[in-house]
């Protein structure tokens, strides 16, 4: 039995940590993950469970870590040094990718420059959009006008990698609304941009709302417009809602596309290792009592088939740039979806709002 993280994929051979921190100043509208805004006095018994939960998976063995991602949830809710603790922890490799979730609103260069000490080389911000009525329409309460100041700290704190999370579809939001919120973004200068089309998730207050649900025609047109001016501004698309400079993609994400192997650390965070995926309790409560009387933090698993393993595989595969082995799809029958370079099928502008409907193409 290896140690968790090591692999024999020849498609992923790098071991993220995610950590997750599930506070939150207020839950939006569209999120169904597992945060809270009313469990803020849990904060500092679940960072030292989350150290303590660290230390007895490095003792039974972790192989080096290449990424570390701490999202949530708002990272930056808990004192940062706390949040160190946790990272110095991990056997990190040399270079690896350390990357932490920020609200523009929480972000001072103080708190930049802590988690630059840390390690922390990678920061994501949950812009989503640069006009205040959109945000608004999403139930966020960032304001606008924090965004500039917080990425100026960003770099200021000699953090290098900066990715700009974008949300597209929101009720009321016009096709101009959303052209300027990419220029907007761009002007920035970020080395990343995930563009995220709005996703209905069931027990949320969007779900609820069924005027505020967004329209398919309008999400394919939104997609269009940020594919043409990212690409101009220089950011490749790699993944079907990520753009990055090159050299700048988002490496531990990329293990998830490739079914790395990867820990999660905390309340309801996944994990992998070869094929067998698990999920931790669910509440920050059940987390913190699991770990201090020593007990398994795993709510359920599952181990994959071969079949199964491989099919989801080539699903992933499909949506990044370079594609899946060309044999694995009818090509004949997906002119205009697909293009084939160096013997590999590869997503068009097209195929990428498609990208489902060729997924279910896929000859195993």
């Amino acid at each position: 039995m290896t140690s968790l993280g090591q692999t024999s994929s020849r498609h992923a051979d790098s071991f993220g940590v995610y950590i997750h921190i599930p506070f939150c100043h207020k839950k939006c509208d569209y999120c169904a993950f597992a945060t809270w805004a009313d469990k803020q006095s849990l904060v500092t018994d679940y960072m030292t469970a989350l150290r303590t939960d660290i230390e007895r998976v490095v003792r039974t063995g972790m192989a080096t870590v290449d990424t570390v991602f701490v999202g949530g949830g708002t990272p930056t809710i808990v004192d940062p040094d706390a949040l160190a603790a946790c990272i110095e922890l991990l056997p990190l490799a040399a270079g690896a990718e350390i990357t932490v979730e920020c609200n523009p609103d929480d972000v001072t260069l103080e708190l930049m420059q802590r988690y630059a000490h840390a390690g922390v080389n990678r920061i994501s911000m949950g812009v989503q959009s640069m006009r205040t009525s959109v945000l608004a329409s999403l139930g966020r309460t960032h304001n606008v006008e924090h965004v500039q100041v917080a990425v100026a700290a960003v770099r200021d704190a000699g953090i290098e990698g900066l990715n700009l999370d974008l949300i597209y579809g929101a009720h009321g939001e016009t096709l101009d609304d959303w052209s300027r919120t990419l220029r907007e973004a761009v002007e920035l200068s970020p080395t990343h941009i995930s563009a995220y089309a709005l996703t209905v998730e069931a027990g949320t207050p969007l779900a609820l709302d069924a005027a505020r649900h967004p329209d398919d025609d309008d999400l394919a047109d939104k997609y269009i417009v940020a594919d043409d001016i990212l690409t101009e501004a220089g950011l490749e698309n790699y993944e079907i809602s990520n753009w990055a400079l090159p050299g700048f993609e988002c490496r531990h994400n990329i293990i998830y596309w490739t079914q790395g192997n990867y820990l999660g650390v905390g309340c309801a965070a996944h994990s992998h290792d070869n094929g067998r995926r698990w999920w931790n309790v669910r509440t920050p409560e059940r987390y913190i009592q699991a770990v201090t009387r020593d007990e398994p933090t795993e709510a359920a698993g599952e181990t994959l088939d071969i079949a199964t393993r491989k099919r989801e595989r080539l699903e992933l595969m499909l949506r990044m740039r370079d594609g899946i082995e060309a044999h694995h799809l009818p090509i004949k029958d997906l002119q205009g979806l697909v293009t084939v370079r160096n013997g590999r099928a590869c997503l068009t502008q097209q195929g990428r709002l498609l990208a489902n409907g060729v997924s279910l193409k896929i000859i195993p």
